[in-house]
């Protein structure tokens, strides 16, 4: 109970706010799409909840792992659990696999109840994507796209649980590009923190390769393109009305505040440019669009 306590906090569970929102409306944009009842989304939003979170556990346990010892020199993440001494990379490795053979046994589950076999069969390329995220900044600067592309994959998972035939709406794929966009436009404001550290142990980054300034105009053109794509699903989904047409408006608007809050004050207050701002942008999104399709659906 002490490891699974000191990995909850560690990975920051609360944190699985920023994909969940997005993975349960595609759920119900895919169960729209396949005329399916939304009181017989229950189990299979259920079971895609679950398997979120299985999955962000495993990907965030791999990452752990391969940063343990840049974590270690790097003074902002000393403290994390493996370099600070709480957990052992061993315990950290079980977790990993008992949450990948988790998230395996949900996509499982699809295949007995529902006959969808598909996520079990994209189960494992899956993980290994975004498992693989830690790799990345040790080659390429490109490596926030990966972030973004690896929480984009929720929506798409999600419908493919609910209905693989709704991968065929575009609004879903849109929503997928928003996700991609936004993301790794705020990993690149993430990443400013590290910029000298990074730049001394020859990691790659945004920052690194371009600069502050430079970094921040990759995060503002990344989420000009994430409101854009916003506002294409509104145009392209048309259960879509002017609640989520209010709250792609405010998104815009947070976004705004977001970038003027690390002009104003740089990275020092990240824990509202990083976690308040951009959760309260998932949740708007995933509520609005659920609300819309709900009253869309009688």
């Amino acid at each position: 109970m002490t490891a699974l306590r000191v990995i909850a906090e560690d990975i920051k569970i609360a944190h699985s706010i920023f994909a969940l929102p997005f993975a349960v409306l595609a759920a119900f944009m895919a169960a729209q799409f396949g005329g399916m009842p939304f009181v017989s989304l229950a189990v299979p939003l259920g079971l895609v909840v679950v398997a979120m979170v299985f999955a962000r556990t495993a990907a965030m346990l791999s990452n752990r792992i391969l940063d343990h010892r840049i974590d270690a020199g790097n003074p902002r993440t000393s403290g994390r659990a493996i370099p600070s001494g709480r957990l052992s990379v061993q315990a950290a490795g079980f977790a990993l696999a008992i949450s990948s053979l988790g998230f395996l046994l949900i996509c499982g589950i699809f295949g007995v109840l529902r006959e969808n076999w598909w996520p079990l069969a994209l189960g494992v390329p899956v993980l290994a994507w975004i498992c693989a995220y830690g790799y990345f900044k040790r080659f390429t600067w490109l490596c926030h796209l990966w972030l973004g592309a690896s929480l984009a994959l929720s929506p798409i998972a999600s419908a493919i649980a609910v209905d693989p035939a709704s991968l065929s709406a575009p609004p879903i794929w849109l929503l997928a590009g928003m996700v991609l966009c936004w993301v790794s436009g705020f990993d690149v404001i993430y990443a400013l923190q590290d910029v000298d550290v990074d730049r001394r142990d020859g990691l790659k980054s945004i920052p690194v390769r371009f600069g502050v300034g430079g970094a921040m105009n990759f995060s503002r053109v990344l989420h000009l393109l994430a409101i854009i794509f916003l506002f294409a699903v509104y145009r392209a989904e048309p259960a879509f009305g002017p609640i989520f047409l209010g709250a792609s408006i405010l998104v815009a608007v947070l976004l705004i505040i977001e970038h003027a809050t690390v002009h104003r004050w740089g990275t020092t207050r990240m824990a509202i440019t990083f976690m308040t701002i951009n959760g309260i942008v998932s949740i708007v999104v995933g509520t609005a669009g659920a609300i819309e399709l709900l009253r869309a659906g009688g």
